[in-house]
């Protein structure tokens, strides 16, 4: 006879203690709540025991690390009232640490009849569903700590655990794709040559792979599909054994803080992968839907849907404010990550309606003592009304700065009119964050490619989406009107435009490197990864996606690495404060003279000396279709590099930049 006794309604989740484990979970809306534990392929059911604030209890001695289960919800079955419990659909639970099995799509998945969405469908999901684990959660960090890198040193590289090693020959088989492949000496060896001090994880929260995908042969790459706030994704793991996928994500921080990189990781809080009124029931909407998930006001039927995902959480209700910073606390006390980028960050800022920086999950960060110290990253827009939030996040904040993108693409592809805007990115968008001494110029997370787009080297190849491999005609995604193709569209042998592609690739590279706030770069494109013109590889988990080691651009590493050093060796570029005086910043044009007015209106070109503390650096820039010869500032200066030649190697004079092309100077000691 099993031994059960009255649980603790706080930790929520299962809790083992080393004798037993204790179970937690919360449904304002149940009437009964079962836990459900599998062994051997045999499910018993253990009904739990309401306690103080709506959360349903129970401790089960000699239950432990191993023990997988789920949870069944017994209540109100009235969708237009926004009900949806259903005992016949195992539920995962929110707080699991670890998953086990996969999901089989079908009909048992789904809480509503297919051909009736208001009607109960009894079909028993549990034999189709994924179960949570309880873990043991030992693991012998030895001294490992969070790096605290401060925000003015740091060079964030934006990559994807599968696909930065699905192909490297340098790793064995069994470990590419996973942790423990990011985790190998040959990746990290790439990572310490490029030189960036962060790695920002596209999400390994666990996520599932949706229906239609795997239909069409496709599967979730990205990960924006997330199930599960605290375990790591098991497909990422060498090993499908019990527990391997915590224990090989702990390895890689481990790892790569031993190497000096910080792990920053992209979480999906906004929304999860139970989509709209017809997804899946797979935990919250089981669980107590009217308490999760953000209704519409007007018929709860249906979902406030700020995402373009089906389903919002939501972020006025306490258990969910809970859960959530339950999940950022355990990431960085248990899982030892250095920070967080929060994709769709608007969302977690709507309480009624309005975006408001007041937000009560803003508050709880803001005033957390265990996320006060770490990275925060916002994504600054959603899909709803006044989504776009550029500039609009509160201080410790740090932003996707979209409008650095938008102005640099601009500036290259030779917009009229793009100077003066290019001028305000470059020095790091004060107009955007410095707000009454508050925010400093790192709020400006630079970047100009990203997941989500082309690559760099698609950027410079391509105007118009090449999406027909994800299967919907190529109607997803957005054609990219701030690209240039330098003459023909997608591969190309004339050495003409290979030439200004490359130069195109180093003007992007260099312009990132040299603009004050914190740079990003997309992983892949200091290789020149193309994805062929496929603009949202969200469901290519294949080689159209995945890192081409073997056709890699030597050269353009090369030059990339070349540059972050250059960057990291001379602080003038990446400066803690604003500028605030000619004595610090000059802007000249190509004569010397001063700029006016007209020129950052009209003009294509420009010069700006900037003064350190002990050295001095004039950078020009030149987005002119036609070649030019700057002058520079009085003084004996000496080439650095430029965009067309690379690196300077021997000191050489250089009289005319070529279209679309920068170059760097450093005044010679006197």
């Amino acid at each position: 006879m099993r031994e059960i006794a009255s649980g603790r309604n706080y930790p929520l989740g299962a809790t083992f203690d080393g004798h037993g484990t204790n179970f937690a979970v919360f449904s304002e809306v149940a009437e009964k709540v079962e836990l459900c534990l599998f062994t051997d392929g045999r499910e018993e059911r253990i009904e739990l025991v309401r306690d103080a604030g709506n959360v349903w209890t129970s401790y089960l001695a000699g239950v432990g690390a191993g023990q997988h289960y789920g949870y069944r919800v017994h209540g109100p079955w009235d969708p237009a009232r926004g009900l949806r419990c259903n005992p016949h659909k195992l539920l995962l639970d929110p707080y699991a640490r670890a998953v086990a099995g996969s999901l089989e799509w079908g009909p048992a998945l789904f809480g509503h009849r297919h051909d009736a969405p208001t009607e109960r469908d009894d079909t028993d999901s549990a034999p189709s569903m994924l179960r949570a684990t309880i873990i043991d959660p030992w693991f012998d960090w030895g001294d490992d700590r969070r790096l605290r890198i401060p925000w003015h040193d740091t060079v964030l590289y934006e990559v994807h655990v599968r696909g930065f090693t699905a192909r490297h020959p340098d790793i064995p088989p069994a470990l590419r794709g996973t942790y423990l492949g990011l985790a190998h000496p040959a990746a990290i060896d790439h990572l310490k040559r490029l030189g960036v001090t962060a790695v920002e994880l596209l999400p390994i929260h666990q996520f599932v792979h949706e229906g239609q995908l795997l239909e069409q042969g496709l599967r979730n790459y990205w990960g924006y599909h997330t199930v599960g706030f605290f375990a790591p994704h098991d497909e990422y793991a060498s090993r499908r054994t019990i527990g391997a996928a915590i224990a090989e994500c702990k390895h890689m921080i481990r790892t790569l803080h031993r190497a000096g990189i910080e792990v920053i990781l992209d979480v999906v809080y906004n929304h999860t992968a139970e989509g709209n009124h017809l997804g899946p029931t797979l935990s919250f909407k089981g669980l107590d839907n009217q308490a999760y998930y953000r209704l519409s006001p007007e018929d709860p039927f249906y979902y406030f849907d700020t995402t373009g995902t089906g389903n919002s959480l939501h972020m006025r209700q306490p258990y969910v404010l809970q859960l959530i910073m339950d999940s950022l606390r355990y990431w960085v006390q248990e899982m030892h990550v250095d920070g967080f980028r929060f994709d769709l960050a608007a969302t977690l800022a709507r309480e009624l309606e309005e975006v408001d920086r007041l937000a009560t999950f803003l508050q709880l960060v803001h005033q957390d003592p265990v996320l006060r110290g770490v990275k925060l990253i916002a994504e600054p827009w959603d899909l709803g009304p006044g989504g776009y939030q550029v500039g609009g996040f509160p201080p410790i904040w740090s932003e996707w700065n979209g409008r650095y993108r938008d102005g640099v693409r601009d500036l290259w592809r030779g917009t009229k009119g793009a100077l003066g805007d290019f001028g305000a990115r470059f020095t790091g968008s004060a107009d955007l964050y410095d707000d009454v001494g508050a925010r400093q110029p790192y709020a400006s997370i630079n970047f100009v490619t990203a997941h989500d787009g082309f690559t760099l080297r698609d950027l410079v190849s391509y105007n118009h989406k090449h999406n027909e491999a994800n299967g919907e005609d190529n109607r997803d995604g957005t054609d990219d009107n701030r690209s240039w193709n330098c003459g023909v569209e997608g591969e190309t042998d004339d050495p003409e435009i290979l030439a200004l592609r490359a130069r195109q690739q180093r003007n992007f590279l260099a312009t990132l490197l040299l603009s004050q706030g914190v740079p990003m770069l997309l992983a892949g494109d200091e290789l020149g990864r193309t994805q062929r013109g496929n603009n949202n590889g969200y469901c290519q988990d294949n080689e159209l996606s995945w890192f081409d080691w073997e056709h890699a651009d030597r050269d353009l590493f090369d030059f990339t690495c070349k540059l972050i050093a250059f960057y990291r060796n001379h602080t003038v570029f990446r400066r803690r404060r604003w500028f605030h005086s000619p004595k610090e910043i000059h802007w000249v044009r190509a004569d010397g003279a001063a700029m006016r007015e007209a020129d950052w209106k009209h003009g294509a070109s420009v010069g700006v000396l900037l003064h350190g503390q002990d050295e001095e650096f004039f950078v020009f820039v030149h987005a002119g279709a036609a070649p030019i010869t700057p002058t520079l500032p009085p003084g004996r200066w000496q080439l650095v590099f430029d965009t067309d030649a690379g690196f300077v190697e021997t000191p050489r004079a250089i009289l005319e930049l070529p279209p679309r092309s920068l170059a760097v100077w450093r005044k010679a000691p006197t």
